[in-house]
Protein backbone atom coordinates (compact mmCIF):
# COMPACT_ATOMS: atom_id res chain seq x y z
CA UNK A 1 0.00 0.00 0.00
CA UNK A 2 1.87 3.89 0.09
CA UNK A 3 1.37 7.35 0.97
CA UNK A 4 -0.18 8.90 -1.86
CA UNK A 5 -2.04 5.85 -3.08
CA UNK A 6 -5.26 4.41 -1.66
CA UNK A 7 -3.33 0.81 -1.69
CA UNK A 8 -2.99 -1.93 0.45
CA UNK A 9 -0.02 -3.53 2.50
CA UNK A 10 2.15 -5.68 2.97
CA UNK A 11 5.37 -7.69 1.85
CA UNK A 12 8.96 -7.05 1.65
CA UNK A 13 10.44 -8.49 -1.84
CA UNK A 14 12.62 -10.48 -0.31
CA UNK A 15 9.80 -12.81 0.99
CA UNK A 16 8.15 -13.11 -2.51
CA UNK A 17 9.77 -16.73 -3.16
CA UNK A 18 11.08 -18.72 -0.71
CA UNK A 19 14.08 -20.75 -1.31
CA UNK A 20 12.79 -24.33 -1.31
CA UNK A 21 9.00 -25.33 -2.74
CA UNK A 22 7.18 -25.74 0.89
CA UNK A 23 4.23 -27.58 1.54
CA UNK A 24 1.11 -25.24 1.72
CA UNK A 25 -2.24 -27.27 0.82
CA UNK A 26 -2.40 -30.43 -0.64
CA UNK A 27 -5.68 -30.91 -2.95
CA UNK A 28 -6.54 -34.48 -3.56
CA UNK A 29 -6.07 -36.03 -7.21
CA UNK A 30 -8.84 -38.50 -8.17
CA UNK A 31 -9.21 -39.46 -12.22
CA UNK A 32 -7.36 -36.36 -13.30
CA UNK A 33 -9.23 -34.03 -11.38
CA UNK A 34 -7.60 -31.80 -8.27
CA UNK A 35 -9.89 -31.26 -5.08
CA UNK A 36 -8.45 -29.12 -2.15
CA UNK A 37 -7.64 -30.75 1.04
CA UNK A 38 -6.75 -28.98 4.43
CA UNK A 39 -3.04 -27.35 4.46
CA UNK A 40 -0.29 -29.09 6.15
CA UNK A 41 2.77 -27.40 6.69
CA UNK A 42 4.16 -23.16 5.88
CA UNK A 43 6.22 -21.84 4.19
CA UNK A 44 9.82 -21.54 5.09
CA UNK A 45 11.89 -20.35 8.35
CA UNK A 46 11.45 -16.90 9.76
CA UNK A 47 14.25 -14.26 9.34
CA UNK A 48 15.35 -11.40 10.91
CA UNK A 49 14.01 -7.86 9.09
CA UNK A 50 16.93 -5.97 7.44
CA UNK A 51 16.22 -1.86 7.55
CA UNK A 52 16.58 -2.14 3.73
CA UNK A 53 18.74 1.71 2.45
CA UNK A 54 15.98 4.46 0.78
CA UNK A 55 15.49 3.60 -3.15
CA UNK A 56 15.46 6.97 -5.07
CA UNK A 57 13.50 6.06 -8.42
CA UNK A 58 13.72 9.40 -10.61
CA UNK A 59 12.68 8.29 -14.27
CA UNK A 60 12.79 11.61 -15.60
CA UNK A 61 16.71 11.22 -14.69
CA UNK A 62 17.41 8.51 -16.94
CA UNK A 63 18.35 10.41 -19.89
CA UNK A 64 18.89 14.24 -20.70
CA UNK A 65 15.86 15.71 -22.38
CA UNK A 66 16.32 17.02 -26.23
CA UNK A 67 12.61 18.32 -25.91
CA UNK A 68 11.14 21.50 -26.32
CA UNK A 69 10.29 23.49 -23.41
CA UNK A 70 6.46 24.40 -23.56
CA UNK A 71 4.57 26.50 -20.74
CA UNK A 72 1.99 23.71 -19.34
CA UNK A 73 -1.10 24.27 -21.30
CA UNK A 74 -4.58 25.31 -18.74
CA UNK A 75 -5.15 27.40 -16.03
CA UNK A 76 -7.01 26.90 -12.75
CA UNK A 77 -9.89 29.33 -13.89
CA UNK A 78 -12.33 31.72 -12.45
CA UNK A 79 -12.24 32.05 -8.72
CA UNK A 80 -14.64 29.61 -7.82
CA UNK A 81 -16.24 29.11 -10.96
CA UNK A 82 -13.52 27.07 -12.05
CA UNK A 83 -13.52 24.30 -9.27
CA UNK A 84 -16.89 24.42 -9.70
CA UNK A 85 -17.13 23.47 -13.72
CA UNK A 86 -14.25 20.55 -13.25
CA UNK A 87 -15.96 19.10 -10.25
CA UNK A 88 -19.18 19.33 -12.07
CA UNK A 89 -17.51 17.84 -15.47
CA UNK A 90 -15.66 15.18 -13.49
CA UNK A 91 -17.81 13.77 -11.56
CA UNK A 92 -21.37 14.50 -13.51
CA UNK A 93 -21.42 15.58 -17.11
CA UNK A 94 -18.22 13.57 -18.45
CA UNK A 95 -17.24 11.58 -15.73
CA UNK A 96 -13.32 11.05 -14.65
CA UNK A 97 -12.07 9.29 -18.06
CA UNK A 98 -14.14 11.33 -20.89
CA UNK A 99 -13.11 14.70 -18.58
CA UNK A 100 -9.61 13.73 -18.98
CA UNK A 101 -9.45 12.92 -22.58
CA UNK A 102 -11.55 15.84 -23.44
CA UNK A 103 -8.73 18.04 -21.52
CA UNK A 104 -5.88 15.92 -23.77
CA UNK A 105 -7.81 16.64 -26.84
CA UNK A 106 -8.71 20.60 -25.90
CA UNK A 107 -4.94 21.41 -25.18
CA UNK A 108 -3.15 18.41 -27.50
CA UNK A 109 -0.97 17.50 -24.49
CA UNK A 110 -1.04 14.86 -21.74
CA UNK A 111 0.13 17.67 -19.18
CA UNK A 112 -1.80 20.39 -18.48
CA UNK A 113 -3.55 22.25 -15.52
CA UNK A 114 -6.86 21.91 -14.38
CA UNK A 115 -9.13 22.98 -11.04
CA UNK A 116 -10.31 19.47 -9.88
CA UNK A 117 -8.77 20.76 -7.71
CA UNK A 118 -6.09 22.72 -8.73
CA UNK A 119 -3.26 20.52 -9.77
CA UNK A 120 -0.46 19.75 -12.64
CA UNK A 121 -2.27 17.00 -14.17
CA UNK A 122 -0.14 14.09 -15.59
CA UNK A 123 -1.45 11.83 -17.56
CA UNK A 124 1.29 9.45 -19.63
CA UNK A 125 3.75 6.77 -18.27
CA UNK A 126 6.77 8.80 -19.22
CA UNK A 127 5.75 11.95 -16.68
CA UNK A 128 3.65 10.17 -14.19
CA UNK A 129 6.82 8.41 -12.69
CA UNK A 130 7.79 11.38 -11.03
CA UNK A 131 4.96 10.95 -8.38
CA UNK A 132 7.42 8.28 -7.19
CA UNK A 133 10.59 10.09 -6.85
CA UNK A 134 10.59 11.16 -3.18
CA UNK A 135 13.78 13.41 -4.14
CA UNK A 136 11.82 15.44 -6.05
CA UNK A 137 7.81 15.37 -4.57
CA UNK A 138 6.87 15.63 -1.41
CA UNK A 139 4.07 13.29 0.07
CA UNK A 140 3.23 14.70 3.34
CA UNK A 141 -0.77 15.06 4.09
CA UNK A 142 -1.72 13.74 0.16
CA UNK A 143 -2.78 10.31 0.29
CA UNK A 144 -5.65 11.27 -0.59
CA UNK A 145 -4.87 14.52 -2.64
CA UNK A 146 -5.08 17.92 -1.43
CA UNK A 147 -8.29 16.89 0.83
CA UNK A 148 -6.82 15.35 4.37
CA UNK A 149 -9.56 13.63 6.31
CA UNK A 150 -9.92 14.67 10.18
CA UNK A 151 -7.84 12.44 12.27
CA UNK A 152 -10.55 11.69 14.59
CA UNK A 153 -11.39 9.10 12.51
CA UNK A 154 -7.85 7.38 13.16
CA UNK A 155 -7.38 8.24 16.80
CA UNK A 156 -6.39 11.62 16.77
CA UNK A 157 -3.08 10.34 14.57
CA UNK A 158 -1.51 10.78 11.21
CA UNK A 159 -0.66 7.57 9.95
CA UNK A 160 1.26 5.68 7.95
CA UNK A 161 -0.35 6.45 4.48
CA UNK A 162 -0.22 10.54 5.09
CA UNK A 163 3.83 10.54 6.37
CA UNK A 164 6.22 11.84 3.91
CA UNK A 165 9.92 9.75 4.42
CA UNK A 166 11.54 12.45 5.68
CA UNK A 167 9.22 12.26 8.76
CA UNK A 168 11.03 9.80 11.62
CA UNK A 169 8.15 7.90 12.20
CA UNK A 170 7.31 6.99 8.77
CA UNK A 171 10.70 4.43 8.76
CA UNK A 172 8.86 2.89 12.21
CA UNK A 173 5.85 2.36 10.74
CA UNK A 174 7.16 0.81 7.96
CA UNK A 175 9.47 -1.39 9.36
CA UNK A 176 6.19 -2.46 11.41
CA UNK A 177 4.59 -3.45 8.55
CA UNK A 178 7.09 -5.59 7.26
CA UNK A 179 7.60 -7.19 10.77
CA UNK A 180 3.84 -7.86 10.87
CA UNK A 181 4.03 -9.69 7.47
CA UNK A 182 7.66 -11.51 8.15
CA UNK A 183 6.08 -12.97 11.54
CA UNK A 184 2.99 -14.29 10.01
CA UNK A 185 4.13 -15.23 6.23
CA UNK A 186 3.28 -19.34 7.03
CA UNK A 187 -0.42 -18.61 7.58
CA UNK A 188 -1.27 -16.65 4.74
CA UNK A 189 -1.31 -19.69 1.68
CA UNK A 190 -3.54 -22.06 4.20
CA UNK A 191 -5.43 -19.36 5.79
CA UNK A 192 -6.52 -18.09 2.04
CA UNK A 193 -7.25 -21.26 1.12
CA UNK A 194 -9.54 -21.43 4.06
CA UNK A 195 -11.95 -18.35 3.58
CA UNK A 196 -12.13 -18.68 0.20
CA UNK A 197 -13.11 -22.08 0.23
CA UNK A 198 -15.58 -20.75 2.32
CA UNK A 199 -16.85 -18.17 0.25
CA UNK A 200 -17.06 -20.04 -2.97
CA UNK A 201 -19.19 -22.77 -1.02
CA UNK A 202 -21.57 -19.61 -0.05
CA UNK A 203 -21.13 -18.58 -3.98
CA UNK A 204 -22.12 -22.03 -4.82
CA UNK A 205 -25.30 -22.45 -2.72
CA UNK A 206 -26.65 -19.16 -3.66
CA UNK A 207 -26.02 -19.71 -7.27
CA UNK A 208 -28.41 -23.31 -7.13
CA UNK A 209 -30.77 -20.89 -4.72
CA UNK A 210 -31.28 -17.50 -6.58
CA UNK A 211 -29.21 -18.23 -9.82
CA UNK A 212 -27.19 -16.06 -8.80
CA UNK A 213 -24.53 -14.64 -6.48
CA UNK A 214 -22.90 -11.79 -5.24
CA UNK A 215 -19.08 -12.16 -5.61
CA UNK A 216 -18.49 -8.71 -4.52
CA UNK A 217 -20.28 -9.26 -1.04
CA UNK A 218 -18.55 -12.70 -0.25
CA UNK A 219 -15.14 -11.16 -1.22
CA UNK A 220 -15.54 -8.34 1.34
CA UNK A 221 -16.24 -11.51 4.26
CA UNK A 222 -13.96 -13.16 3.06
CA UNK A 223 -11.12 -10.69 2.52
CA UNK A 224 -11.52 -9.57 6.40
CA UNK A 225 -11.33 -12.74 7.80
CA UNK A 226 -8.67 -13.85 5.56
CA UNK A 227 -6.34 -10.57 6.98
CA UNK A 228 -7.38 -10.92 10.33
CA UNK A 229 -6.70 -14.56 10.77
CA UNK A 230 -3.61 -14.74 8.45
CA UNK A 231 -1.73 -11.48 10.68
CA UNK A 232 -3.71 -11.79 13.93
CA UNK A 233 -4.60 -15.30 14.15
CA UNK A 234 -7.89 -14.41 15.11
CA UNK A 235 -11.13 -15.47 13.48
CA UNK A 236 -13.32 -12.84 13.65
CA UNK A 237 -16.67 -15.01 14.07
CA UNK A 238 -14.99 -16.34 17.81
CA UNK A 239 -15.31 -12.29 18.98
CA UNK A 240 -17.76 -9.52 19.24
CA UNK A 241 -17.18 -7.93 16.10
CA UNK A 242 -18.75 -11.35 14.06
CA UNK A 243 -19.36 -10.73 10.61
CA UNK A 244 -19.99 -7.08 11.21
CA UNK A 245 -16.70 -5.98 9.74
CA UNK A 246 -17.39 -5.24 5.99
CA UNK A 247 -20.50 -2.93 7.11
CA UNK A 248 -18.28 -0.75 9.74
CA UNK A 249 -15.10 -0.17 7.50
CA UNK A 250 -17.29 0.54 4.43
CA UNK A 251 -19.09 2.99 6.40
CA UNK A 252 -15.57 4.43 7.73
CA UNK A 253 -13.89 4.91 4.92
CA UNK A 254 -17.02 6.82 3.29
CA UNK A 255 -16.39 9.14 6.10
CA UNK A 256 -12.83 9.75 4.35
CA UNK A 257 -13.80 9.68 1.05
CA UNK A 258 -17.21 11.35 0.59
CA UNK A 259 -15.52 14.79 -0.79
CA UNK A 260 -13.90 12.71 -3.44
CA UNK A 261 -16.91 10.14 -4.64
CA UNK A 262 -19.91 10.16 -6.14
CA UNK A 263 -22.79 7.92 -5.32
CA UNK A 264 -24.78 8.07 -7.72
CA UNK A 265 -27.44 10.45 -5.91
CA UNK A 266 -28.75 13.36 -7.66
CA UNK A 267 -25.89 15.90 -7.99
CA UNK A 268 -28.04 18.91 -6.00
CA UNK A 269 -28.18 16.55 -3.52
CA UNK A 270 -24.85 15.18 -3.61
CA UNK A 271 -22.88 18.53 -3.61
CA UNK A 272 -24.23 20.33 -0.31
CA UNK A 273 -24.07 16.59 1.34
CA UNK A 274 -20.46 15.49 0.60
CA UNK A 275 -18.73 18.87 -0.70
CA UNK A 276 -19.57 21.83 1.54
CA UNK A 277 -18.24 20.41 4.69
CA UNK A 278 -16.56 16.91 6.20
CA UNK A 279 -18.95 14.59 7.69
CA UNK A 280 -18.88 14.19 11.44
CA UNK A 281 -16.14 11.55 12.39
CA UNK A 282 -18.30 11.40 15.58
CA UNK A 283 -21.05 9.50 13.92
CA UNK A 284 -18.48 6.72 12.80
CA UNK A 285 -16.85 6.89 16.46
CA UNK A 286 -18.34 4.10 17.97
CA UNK A 287 -18.01 1.71 14.74
CA UNK A 288 -14.72 2.37 14.41
CA UNK A 289 -14.14 1.43 18.11
CA UNK A 290 -14.93 -1.96 17.81
CA UNK A 291 -12.62 -2.43 15.18
CA UNK A 292 -9.85 -0.76 17.42
CA UNK A 293 -10.96 -2.76 20.08
CA UNK A 294 -10.58 -5.96 17.90
CA UNK A 295 -7.39 -5.13 16.65
CA UNK A 296 -5.78 -4.38 19.91
CA UNK A 297 -6.53 -7.54 21.55
CA UNK A 298 -5.20 -9.78 18.63
CA UNK A 299 -2.56 -8.12 18.23
CA UNK A 300 -0.33 -7.50 21.34
CA UNK A 301 3.15 -9.03 19.62
CA UNK A 302 2.89 -6.36 16.63
CA UNK A 303 2.50 -3.56 19.94
CA UNK A 304 5.21 -5.67 21.22
CA UNK A 305 7.58 -4.67 18.39
CA UNK A 306 6.22 -1.22 18.09
CA UNK A 307 7.18 -0.31 21.29
CA UNK A 308 11.08 -2.01 20.80
CA UNK A 309 10.92 0.58 17.16
CA UNK A 310 9.98 3.75 19.61
CA UNK A 311 6.44 3.95 18.81
CA UNK A 312 3.21 4.30 21.10
CA UNK A 313 0.78 1.13 21.58
CA UNK A 314 -2.05 3.00 20.72
CA UNK A 315 -0.14 4.67 17.85
CA UNK A 316 0.93 1.45 16.59
CA UNK A 317 -2.88 0.08 17.20
CA UNK A 318 -4.10 2.95 14.83
CA UNK A 319 -2.10 2.17 12.23
CA UNK A 320 -2.65 -1.65 11.84
CA UNK A 321 -6.22 -0.31 11.90
CA UNK A 322 -5.59 1.67 9.05
CA UNK A 323 -3.26 -0.95 7.25
CA UNK A 324 -5.79 -3.71 7.65
CA UNK A 325 -9.33 -1.97 7.41
CA UNK A 326 -8.13 0.93 4.62
CA UNK A 327 -5.45 -0.34 2.75
CA UNK A 328 -5.40 -3.86 2.54
CA UNK A 329 -9.08 -4.79 2.93
CA UNK A 330 -10.08 -1.67 0.71
CA UNK A 331 -7.53 -2.97 -1.82
CA UNK A 332 -8.97 -6.93 -1.75
CA UNK A 333 -12.43 -4.84 -2.03
CA UNK A 334 -11.82 -3.04 -5.73
CA UNK A 335 -9.38 -5.45 -6.93
CA UNK A 336 -10.74 -8.86 -6.52
CA UNK A 337 -14.51 -8.09 -8.67
CA UNK A 338 -11.87 -6.64 -10.87
CA UNK A 339 -9.90 -9.23 -11.76
CA UNK A 340 -13.17 -11.55 -11.56
CA UNK A 341 -14.20 -9.21 -13.98
CA UNK A 342 -11.57 -9.02 -16.66
CA UNK A 343 -10.93 -12.35 -16.53
CA UNK A 344 -14.93 -13.28 -16.96
CA UNK A 345 -14.98 -11.45 -19.97
CA UNK A 346 -12.25 -12.80 -21.37
CA UNK A 347 -13.99 -16.06 -21.62
CA UNK A 348 -14.14 -19.91 -21.90
CA UNK A 349 -10.98 -20.30 -24.21
CA UNK A 350 -9.06 -18.34 -21.34
CA UNK A 351 -10.62 -19.86 -18.33
CA UNK A 352 -9.51 -23.32 -20.13
CA UNK A 353 -5.89 -21.97 -20.34
CA UNK A 354 -5.83 -20.92 -16.71
CA UNK A 355 -7.26 -24.16 -15.59
CA UNK A 356 -4.79 -26.31 -17.47
CA UNK A 357 -2.02 -24.03 -16.85
CA UNK A 358 -3.14 -24.11 -12.73
CA UNK A 359 -3.48 -27.71 -12.71
CA UNK A 360 -0.70 -29.11 -14.47
CA UNK A 361 1.73 -27.05 -11.97
CA UNK A 362 0.31 -28.57 -8.52
CA UNK A 363 0.53 -32.15 -10.16
CA UNK A 364 3.90 -31.76 -11.10
CA UNK A 365 4.79 -30.51 -7.62
CA UNK A 366 3.16 -33.85 -5.86
CA UNK A 367 -0.52 -31.59 -6.04
CA UNK A 368 0.65 -29.07 -3.33
CA UNK A 369 0.46 -24.91 -4.22
CA UNK A 370 3.62 -23.25 -3.05
CA UNK A 371 4.81 -19.45 -4.20
CA UNK A 372 7.77 -21.49 -6.10
CA UNK A 373 5.57 -23.33 -8.07
CA UNK A 374 3.44 -20.22 -8.94
CA UNK A 375 6.07 -18.99 -10.12
CA UNK A 376 5.85 -21.40 -12.99
CA UNK A 377 2.39 -20.66 -13.91
CA UNK A 378 3.30 -17.92 -16.75
CA UNK A 379 -0.01 -17.27 -17.98
CA UNK A 380 -1.37 -17.12 -14.47
CA UNK A 381 1.18 -14.86 -13.42
CA UNK A 382 0.44 -12.14 -16.77
CA UNK A 383 -3.20 -12.27 -15.94
CA UNK A 384 -2.68 -10.54 -12.70
CA UNK A 385 -0.61 -8.22 -13.70
CA UNK A 386 -2.47 -7.01 -16.64
CA UNK A 387 -5.53 -6.43 -14.34
CA UNK A 388 -2.88 -4.48 -12.42
CA UNK A 389 -1.99 -2.49 -15.73
CA UNK A 390 -5.93 -2.24 -16.95
CA UNK A 391 -7.71 -1.01 -13.55
CA UNK A 392 -5.19 -0.45 -10.74
CA UNK A 393 -7.20 -0.37 -8.06
CA UNK A 394 -5.69 2.76 -7.01
CA UNK A 395 -6.23 5.37 -9.75
CA UNK A 396 -4.87 9.07 -7.85
CA UNK A 397 -2.00 9.75 -6.53
CA UNK A 398 -0.41 13.27 -5.94
CA UNK A 399 2.91 14.60 -5.13
CA UNK A 400 4.02 18.54 -4.18
CA UNK A 401 7.60 19.47 -6.18
CA UNK A 402 9.92 19.88 -3.54
CA UNK A 403 11.55 22.55 -6.40
CA UNK A 404 11.90 23.37 -9.49
CA UNK A 405 11.36 20.58 -11.53
CA UNK A 406 11.95 19.89 -15.65
CA UNK A 407 8.83 17.12 -16.06
CA UNK A 408 8.54 15.48 -19.76
CA UNK A 409 5.81 13.80 -21.81
CA UNK A 410 6.43 12.08 -24.92
CA UNK A 411 6.77 15.26 -26.79
CA UNK A 412 7.73 18.37 -24.54
CA UNK A 413 9.35 19.40 -20.87
CA UNK A 414 7.58 21.67 -19.04
CA UNK A 415 8.57 23.89 -15.93
CA UNK A 416 7.32 23.11 -12.52
CA UNK A 417 7.44 25.78 -9.83
CA UNK A 418 8.80 24.73 -6.34
CA UNK A 419 5.56 23.92 -4.12
CA UNK A 420 3.04 23.22 -6.98
CA UNK A 421 0.47 20.16 -6.34
CA UNK A 422 1.37 17.29 -8.95
CA UNK A 423 -1.53 14.91 -9.90
CA UNK A 424 -1.25 11.38 -12.27
CA UNK A 425 -4.63 10.02 -13.11
CA UNK A 426 -3.06 5.86 -13.25
CA UNK A 427 -4.67 4.01 -15.65
CA UNK A 428 -3.74 7.10 -18.49
CA UNK A 429 -0.28 6.19 -17.62
CA UNK A 430 -0.63 2.33 -17.45
CA UNK A 431 -2.32 2.65 -20.98
CA UNK A 432 0.44 4.69 -22.66
CA UNK A 433 0.22 3.63 -26.53
CA UNK A 434 3.56 4.87 -26.72
CA UNK A 435 4.67 2.08 -24.18
CA UNK A 436 1.85 -0.60 -24.87
CA UNK A 437 0.81 -2.24 -27.98
CA UNK A 438 -3.09 -2.52 -27.67
CA UNK A 439 -2.53 -0.42 -24.67
CA UNK A 440 -6.69 -0.34 -24.28
CA UNK A 441 -7.13 -3.60 -24.58
CA UNK A 442 -6.90 -6.30 -22.08
CA UNK A 443 -3.93 -9.32 -23.47
CA UNK A 444 -3.77 -11.95 -20.88
CA UNK A 445 -0.17 -13.11 -21.89
CA UNK A 446 0.88 -9.56 -22.09
CA UNK A 447 3.65 -10.50 -19.69
CA UNK A 448 4.81 -13.68 -20.90
CA UNK A 449 8.26 -14.29 -22.04
CA UNK A 450 9.72 -11.60 -23.08
CA UNK A 451 6.73 -9.35 -22.28
CA UNK A 452 8.03 -9.30 -18.69
CA UNK A 453 10.56 -6.52 -19.53
CA UNK A 454 7.40 -4.42 -19.52
CA UNK A 455 6.70 -4.93 -15.76
CA UNK A 456 8.57 -1.66 -15.08
CA UNK A 457 5.34 0.00 -16.58
CA UNK A 458 3.23 -1.34 -14.46
CA UNK A 459 2.82 1.03 -11.49
CA UNK A 460 -0.04 -0.26 -9.07
CA UNK A 461 2.01 -0.27 -6.39
CA UNK A 462 2.99 3.61 -6.21
CA UNK A 463 5.97 2.51 -7.88
CA UNK A 464 7.01 0.39 -10.99
CA UNK A 465 6.81 -3.35 -10.58
CA UNK A 466 10.30 -3.54 -10.76
CA UNK A 467 11.34 -1.70 -8.04
CA UNK A 468 11.16 -2.86 -4.46
CA UNK A 469 9.33 -0.98 -1.13
CA UNK A 470 11.52 0.54 1.84
CA UNK A 471 11.36 2.68 4.52
CA UNK A 472 12.90 5.46 2.80
CA UNK A 473 10.35 5.38 -0.32
CA UNK A 474 6.56 5.36 -0.51
CA UNK A 475 5.84 2.43 -2.75
CA UNK A 476 3.55 -0.39 -1.13
CA UNK A 477 4.71 -1.66 1.52
CA UNK A 478 3.16 -5.00 0.79
CA UNK A 479 3.58 -5.33 -2.66
CA UNK A 480 4.54 -8.54 -3.03
CA UNK A 481 1.72 -9.82 -0.55
CA UNK A 482 -0.69 -7.70 -3.30
CA UNK A 483 0.57 -10.02 -5.98
CA UNK A 484 0.29 -13.17 -4.26
CA UNK A 485 -3.00 -12.75 -2.99
CA UNK A 486 -4.03 -11.86 -6.33
CA UNK A 487 -2.73 -15.26 -7.66
CA UNK A 488 -3.71 -17.11 -5.07
CA UNK A 489 -7.09 -16.15 -6.24
CA UNK A 490 -6.91 -17.08 -9.42
CA UNK A 491 -5.46 -20.79 -8.36
CA UNK A 492 -8.04 -21.41 -5.90
CA UNK A 493 -10.79 -20.40 -8.57
CA UNK A 494 -9.21 -22.82 -11.85
CA UNK A 495 -8.71 -25.43 -9.08
CA UNK A 496 -11.79 -25.66 -8.20
CA UNK A 497 -13.78 -24.20 -11.50
CA UNK A 498 -13.75 -24.63 -15.54
CA UNK A 499 -15.20 -21.39 -15.87
CA UNK A 500 -17.71 -18.87 -14.92
CA UNK A 501 -20.24 -16.01 -16.53
CA UNK A 502 -20.79 -12.98 -14.52
CA UNK A 503 -22.95 -9.77 -14.35
CA UNK A 504 -20.93 -6.16 -13.96
CA UNK A 505 -22.53 -3.26 -12.40
CA UNK A 506 -20.76 -0.34 -11.20
CA UNK A 507 -20.27 0.42 -7.10
CA UNK A 508 -19.21 3.80 -5.42
CA UNK A 509 -15.66 1.82 -5.47
CA UNK A 510 -14.83 -0.70 -7.97
CA UNK A 511 -17.15 -2.86 -9.81
CA UNK A 512 -19.96 -4.59 -8.64
CA UNK A 513 -19.58 -8.26 -9.73
CA UNK A 514 -22.66 -11.00 -9.85
CA UNK A 515 -21.74 -14.77 -10.57
CA UNK A 516 -24.51 -16.08 -13.25
CA UNK A 517 -22.77 -19.72 -13.28
CA UNK A 518 -19.68 -21.34 -12.24
CA UNK A 519 -19.06 -25.06 -13.89
CA UNK A 520 -17.04 -27.13 -11.41
CA UNK A 521 -14.04 -28.27 -12.41
CA UNK A 522 -14.07 -31.45 -15.11
CA UNK A 523 -10.57 -32.71 -15.40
Amino acid sequence: MASTSLSFSLLPTEFQSPRKSSKLYTPRVRSAAIRPRPITASISEKQSVPVPPPIIISPSDEQPTKLPIRKIPGSYGLPYLGPIKDRQDYLYNLGRDEFFKSKIQKYGSTVFRANMPPVIVLLDGKSFPVLFDVSKVEKKDLFTGTYMPSTDLTGGYRVLSYLDPSEPNHAKLKQLLFFLLMNRRDKVIPEFHSTYTEAFETLERDLAAKGKADFSGANEQAAFNFLARAWFGKNPADTTLGSDAPTLIGKWILFQLAPLLSLGLPKLVEEPLLRTRPLPPALVKKDYQRLYDFFHESSGFVLDEAEKLGVSREEACHNLVFATCFNSFGGMKILFPNMVKWIGRGGVKLHMQLAEEIRSVVRSNGGKVTMAGMEQMPWMKSVVYEVLRMEPPVALQYGKAKRDLIISSHEASFEVKEGEMLFGYQPFATKDPKIFERAEEFVADRFVGEGEKMLKHVLWSNGPETENPTVGNKQCAGKDFVVLASRLLLVELFLRYDSFDIQVGKSAIGSSVTLTSLKRASF
